[in-house]
């Protein structure tokens, strides 16, 4: 029997009508360093090792719809990125070209959309993990 091949997880990628541009807003988001530039790819990781982003030229990209709707591309996921005061990091975030989401379903979550329109959520971390 062979043994199971090793599995690990080295980056999310995002679609967007200009990696570059997509790119540029998470790096200032996340102060992560770009680890690779070509021609419609971008990546940018954490200076640990941990995965990163990676964003993707799509000439055909649809904005997705959140919350979804029929008619309109559906958001397939999203980006739950911990911060320590969420009305700075909500500040910070329009301040780079974020648009903050008409519904908004949490009271301690902000959910705002990238420049592309993929949505991404803003948390303070409570409780015990805390």
């Amino acid at each position: 029997m062979n043994p199971q091949p090793r599995f690990t997880l080295d980056a999310t990628t995002l679609d967007a009508p200009d990696a570059h541009e997509l790119a540029q807003f998470y790096q200032g988001l996340l102060g992560w360093p770009m680890r690779k530039v070509e021609p419609g790819w971008v990546e940018i990781a954490p200076p640990d090792g941990r995965p990163g982003l990676s964003f993707q030229t799509e000439p055909l990209f649809a904005r997705p719809r959140w919350p979804s709707t029929r008619s309109e591309q559906q958001m397939m996921m999203h980006l739950d990125i911990e911060v320590n005061d969420l009305s700075s990091a909500v500040e910070h975030a329009l301040a780079l070209g974020a648009t903050v989401a008409d519904f908004q379903p949490q009271d301690d979550v902000r959910v705002l959309f990238d420049p592309a329109g993929h949505p991404f959520c803003l948390f303070v971390r409570t409780g015990p993990s805390a």
